[in-house]
């Protein structure tokens, strides 16, 4: 690997810490290009190519993870978690989640506490995935050739 790219990887992975300490606060592709010391163009190339998904995807799947933690293990409404993570509007929270999730962030409620298991299993476990099987969809296992 050249040094340029372990240089602009470096960008990269500080722009995304600065999401994962930040994630509930209003971030911008301006602020976090500033960050990596890159335009917001080509900061949106490179962290897609560097990290799989676009800049504000992985703000948005960072923001679920949290509410499927705080879904879960605590008492309050859907409405005051989806205020907590960062987002501004129940309705795009709602609709994100279930695209993320595959289910409503009530009907995740439902499914009760998360397990005891030790926290690199859970999260894990836990963690959203677009190329998991849906609840409720069979799974079909891998493709033919």
């Amino acid at each position: 690997m050249g040094r340029e790219v372990e240089e602009l990887n470096r960008r990269m992975l500080r722009a995304r810490d600065l999401m994962d300490r930040q994630y509930a606060e209003p971030l911008d592709v301006p602020s976090l290009a500033s960050a990596a010391h890159v335009s917001p163009a080509h900061f949106i190339r490179s962290f897609r190519s560097v990290f799989g998904e676009t800049p504000h995807r992985y703000l948005q799947r960072r923001r679920v993870e949290r509410a499927m933690f705080l879904l879960r293990t605590g008492d309050r409404s859907v409405t005051e978690i989806c205020f907590e993570v960062g987002f501004s509007s129940l309705g795009t929270f709602s609709r994100t989640f279930t695209a993320i999730v595959g289910e409503s962030p009530t009907a995740y409620r439902r499914r009760g506490p998360v397990p005891l298991a030790p926290s690199c299993f859970a999260m894990r476990w836990s963690r959203p995935s677009e190329h998991a099987p849906r609840p409720g969809t069979p799974d079909l296992g891998p493709a033919p050739e």
